[in-house]
């Protein structure tokens, strides 16, 4: 098959009645991007590896070698190396000298597939592409049968997700994120009560513990796997103003205890984020701020057909964060639920928008600042009626969830 010729898959040629089984090459538009498609996705997995293996790494540290030398210095298999090398050649990704039979991975290539480039490194969200196939075969049963799938079935989640934000909050947490908040620092360095609801690794709660020592952090996960990679990473930094629960977010079960509560990208995972959000509202003190970051969509799916990432996002948001939800008895919000709904779950949960804004750096997100609206004091609790979807340490310090008898209120399960 040339290369300056566009062609398409081998398919039936339906108008001869002579030769039924012959097959012909076909040339389309739609064809060729089929082509491109398949080449693009197979060759993601092998960045995914690249990546895992440390070859991007090993490669930046040298100008031109072979697949002998890049295999030592990486401490792998020359021939999977020198496979690998075959598939970044001729997907472009790396250079190739035939004459010396050495590769060399460029340097404005490197800046987008190192962990040098540490925010700038793409290739960690490649692995979610082999995280998802792996479980294809159990979200193909969910189409057919209508259920979900626990996350307990998706290997590395956390890890991915953690090593995708790392990075991030390194670079902008405290420099870009949290200015969003006016006067927020200033409050942050005087002390008050932060908590971080749906946690993960814990790692932005401890880069504010350890920025703010005169504030107090919590947070809140169901994973005892991120809760205690948290727990170590604070531990190792010595810090002794933050804490690590088990809790369900829909169940904070906290009364007017913090005065900063923060999520990152974890409201639509959840079961009942009408119910995640109203416990949210309850917790935050008067005068107190919530930060909501999630996925910048248009809740109308027209809207987002000219986003470059929303077909992948509606990929990820089918293959897990839809599986997810359902398999805890959940709405199945989905990870493109967008603003116009977003807004409307936080207005019937009592917090008011005060703002939504974006970052340069981050095109995927939008950062939702709110307050609570006293207003909702007064309305009844909230039931369990279906929502409804559109279809489309060492030291101890004061902890507002250690002891709440007095405040815990009764969520449904």
């Amino acid at each position: 098959m040339g290369t300056s010729e566009a062609t398409s898959w081998l398919v039936p040629d339906l108008d001869s009645v002579t030769a039924p089984g012959h097959w012909v090459m076909t040339s389309s538009p739609f064809a060729d991007r089929l082509i491109d498609l398949s080449n693009s996705g197979l060759l993601a997995l092998m960045v995914s590896i690249g990546h895992r293996t440390g070859l991007f790494d090993a490669m930046a540290t040298v100008s031109a070698a072979t697949s002998s030398e890049i295999a030592d210095r990486a401490g792998l298999n020359e021939r999977y190396v020198r496979e690998w090398l075959a598939a970044m050649t001729t997907g472009r990704m790396v250079d190739h000298d035939p004459r010396e039979m050495t590769f060399t991975l460029p340097a404005e290539h490197a800046a987008h597939l190192t962990r040098a480039a540490g925010a700038g490194n793409s290739a960690v969200g490649f692995q979610l592409l082999g995280m998802l196939a792996a479980v294809e075969d159990q979200v193909v049963d969910c189409f057919w049968r209508g259920v979900g799938l626990p996350s307990s079935e998706f290997s590395r989640f956390q890890a991915i997700c953690a090593e995708l934000s790392w990075a991030a909050l390194d670079a902008g947490l405290l420099e870009a994120v949290l200015p969003l908040v006016p006067g927020l620092s200033q409050r942050l360095h005087g002390g008050i009560d932060v908590a971080d609801v749906g946690c993960g690794w814990g790692h932005a709660l401890n880069l504010m513990a350890e920025a703010f020592p005169a504030s107090r952090f919590v947070g809140c996960d169901v994973s005892d796997e991120a809760l205690a990679a948290g727990r170590t990473e604070a531990e190792r930094k010595g810090l002794g103003n933050v804490q690590f629960e088990r809790r369900d977010a829909s169940a904070i079960g906290v009364t007017e205890g913090f005065d900063f509560i923060t999520s990152f990208g974890v409201v639509h995972d959840q079961a009942r984020p009408d119910l995640v959000l109203r416990g949210i509202a309850r917790a935050m003190r008067p005068g107190g701020t919530y930060l909501c970051v999630e996925i910048g969509a248009s809740s109308t799916l027209a809207d987002n057909v000219g986003l470059p990432w929303a077909a992948g996002m509606y990929t990820l948001s089918c293959m897990h964060c839809i599986p997810v939800s359902l398999a805890s008895g959940g709405t199945g919000l989905g990870a493109m639920w967008g603003d116009q709904l977003a807004r409307q779950l936080f207005a019937e949960a009592g917090l008011l928008v005060q703002d939504v804004k974006q970052l340069p750096p981050d095109p995927f997100n939008n950062y939702y600042i709110a307050t609570k609206d006293r207003s909702s004091d007064d309305q009844p609790e909230l039931q369990q009626p279906e929502l409804q979807v559109q279809p489309a340490g060492s030291r101890q310090h004061p902890n507002p969830m250690a002891d709440n008898s007095a405040t815990q209120e009764e969520y449904p399960e």
